[in-house]
């Protein structure tokens, strides 16, 4: 069944008024006649940026010659980090794509126009990962971090080994199941080195800061200490979850060990300047699509009257099907 769509710049204004008293810009999304909102998830354009020019990502001062190589934002959109005054700088913006003990393999599709949020899909079918028991799906909110990209032609100096391609993703473990499309802040706690058939692929975890026990969490410790159990159940389901299709357990950087929220501001950071090269096209992007509508001095830059015509001229199909593949619980020997 097809479903027809159309751009929607303006909110309405109890949403406009929600997000802003969040601290956020309103996303632009796709309001479909199924009562869905499919965001538009624009890691690789400007969506991504913040409101005005004298809006930094990082806490430092810029010297001149920083300032020629930072990408020129022309609108409003969802930065990276959420700019903050005092010495607790921690607060991120991540993008939802797979609601907890969801299955459906959802993600960026960064080789197509504007990047938006699809269930990948393997030899003509949609993807789901496996239950393994005792877990259903996905056990946290997952989803990626904005203006960040792991660079495949770059060799992490910590893994020894190249990026994914990818935005770097996000565990969520609050309390709260979150929908798809749904941008929250986040406190970084830590990072997980998952190596995924010899490419680097960070797994940030985070907590949702308005989560009620958001304040007990500052650093990986505090995850072991208040969710004991939790970072053991997220080694594993890493290690596992390829099982069920006949592929081997996967691997990780430094034995399995979580690295501190330190490390992992640091790995953010270094893929934050991946992306911001990649933008200004000073590095290689390969298939992935970089057109965007608000870096206005990158060369993939595009018109918002050219981005409307790309989102229009794209079809969409309701999949009838059922999977029968997210009821089956998996049973792995030891």
């Amino acid at each position: 069944m097809s479903i027809e769509f159309s751009i929607n710049n303006f909110p309405r204004k109890s949403e406009e008024k929600n997000a802003r008293q969040q601290g956020y810009p309103f996303l632009q999304s796709l309001y479909l006649n199924c009562s869905c909102v499919i965001l538009l998830a624009h890691y690789f354009r400007g969506e991504f940026s913040y409101r005005t020019r004298s809006h930094v990502i990082w806490r430092e001062k810029e010297t001149n010659e920083r300032a020629e190589r930072t990408p020129q934002y022309c609108e409003n959109g969802i930065p990276t980090k959420r700019a903050r005054n005092d010495e607790y700088e921690n607060l991120f913006n991540m993008v939802v794509e797979v609601p907890r003990w969801t299955n459906a393999k959802m993600e960026i599709a960064t080789e197509e126009p504007l990047n938006p949020i699809k269930q990948d899909v393997k030899d003509g079918k949609l993807r789901y990962v496996a239950n393994i028991f005792p877990h259903k799906g996905y056990i946290w909110n997952y989803g990626a971090l904005p203006q960040t990209w792991e660079d495949p032609h770059r060799k992490d100096k910590s893994t020894d080994c190249c990026g994914d391609n990818d935005p770097i993703d996000v565990c969520e473990i609050g309390s709260k199941v979150l929908s798809r499309g749904d941008v929250v802040h986040v406190k970084i706690l830590g990072i997980l080195a998952l190596i995924d058939q010899g490419e680097t692929d960070w797994k940030l975890i985070a907590i949702n800061v308005n989560d009620p026990e958001a304040s007990k969490f500052h650093d990986i410790e505090d995850v072991k200490k208040y969710k004991p159990g939790y970072l053991e159940a997220t080694l594993n389901w890493f290690r596992f979850y390829k099982i069920p299709e006949g592929k081997p357990e996967n691997q990780f950087a430094f034995n399995g060990e979580f690295k501190n929220k330190a490390f992992a501001l640091e790995v953010i950071k270094s893929t934050h300047e991946c992306w911001k090269a990649l933008l200004m096209e000073k590095c290689a992007g390969g298939a992935i699509n970089c057109t965007n509508v608000q870096v206005c001095d990158s060369p993939f830059h595009c018109s918002q009257e050219e981005a409307r015509s790309l989102v229009e001229s794209v079809s969409f199909s309701l999949n009838k099907g059922s999977n029968e593949e997210d009821q089956v619980w998996h049973f792995l020997g030891k």
